[in-house]
């Protein structure tokens, strides 16, 4: 294993006070570092708060900031965090309008952010998350796993709760982006979690894994590797069977960290031409490394449907370590 960092044991920590340091101006620290907030809140608004375990930056701590979260609780690598964390985030962000967790469907998460709503002194709701058509059930979660459709939903979400809407107004909303929205991952290579010093499973040179989860869970099966367009295809098709897109979309194409940018690129292209095939056109895109899974080489397609509320909260000003435009 070749990483750089000091000693398996602080790679969170030592992660997490560069990332604070680095950002000051938008984000800091919660106490233990048990949570990552806005550097100034907004009172009045409903606070949105997300998290999961650590290896997919940027999410979720890099979306914090105007536009979208308010607080993220990070676990250590691929573990959850523990409701402790969750509920000291919403006490430190709770501005008096309730606050809403965005989680994605992993078992570990689910039941930790329900144990800190149930803990909760405030008015808590939540959206879970589940926009995975790869699986039904998988290693981490019963039901579809919660990917890279999260941070559509929480940057739809946080627009929404920057301009004053109500909680009951955001979680509807959350639910819907959540409904309108369909990922698939492909795996190129394993993943290496620092405290195991090794690959998380095997996959040879000439091999693919299609619709691998986001922690390097298997996915529909293991298949000799294809052309880019080929696999652009059998992604799209099962996005779309599944998604039924009538009209126009948003296209993410998200790296899970090892893929460079012009591969990327190359798969939005081919995506793009397999989604002309089918009448569906992407008016919204975005490509890059958003929710990653640690040194994995691949990728995801996420679709969105859109209408003109999911627009106007994508074209929104937002302003967080990870995405920024509009300000």
């Amino acid at each position: 294993m070749k990483k750089l960092i000091n000693g398996v044991d602080t790679v969170l920590q030592e992660s997490l006070d560069g990332f604070v340091a680095a950002h000051s101006d938008i984000v800091a620290m919660g106490q233990d570092r048990k949570f990552v907030r806005r550097a100034a809140l907004n009172p009045g608004k409903v606070g949105l708060i997300s998290g999961g375990g650590s290896g997919h930056e940027p999410l979720h701590a890099g979306f914090v900031g105007f536009g979208m979260l308010d607080a993220a609780c990070p676990g250590e690598v691929f573990t959850s965090p523990t409701p402790d964390q969750m509920l000291e985030a919403a006490d430190a962000v709770d501005q008096g309008a309730g606050v809403l967790f965005l989680v994605k469907n992993y078992e570990g998460d689910v039941m930790n952010f329900e144990m800190a709503a149930e803990m909760a002194s405030g008015t808590v709701a939540t959206t879970i998350i589940n926009d995975d058509v790869a699986v039904e059930t998988s290693t981490f979660s019963t039901g579809r796993r919660g990917v890279a459709g999260t941070m559509i939903v929480e940057k739809i979400v946080g627009a929404a709760a920057e301009a004053g809407a109500d909680l009951a107004s955001l979680k509807a909303l959350g639910d819907r982006v959540n409904e309108s929205s369909r990922s698939m991952g492909v795996a190129l290579t394993s993943c290496t979690v620092p405290a195991a010093g090794k690959p998380m499973f095997e996959i040879g040179e000439d091999e693919m894994e299609m619709g691998v989860g986001i922690h390097g869970e298997p996915g529909r099966r293991r298949v000799a590797l294809k052309p880019a367009a080929d696999i652009a295809e059998e992604m799209i098709e099962a996005v779309c069977h599944d998604l039924n897109p009538k009209g126009d979309v948003l296209l993410l194409v998200n790296g899970f960290g090892a893929t460079p940018a012009m591969e990327l690129y190359l798969m939005y292209e081919n995506a793009r031409r397999a989604l002309a095939k089918r009448g569906v056109k992407p008016v919204r895109s975005l490509v890059g490394n958003y929710v990653t899974s640690l040194d994995m080489a691949g990728c995801s397609l996420t679709l969105t449907s859109v209408d003109q509320e999911i627009l106007q909260g994508w074209d929104a000003p937002v302003h967080t370590p990870a995405l920024r435009w509009g300000m």
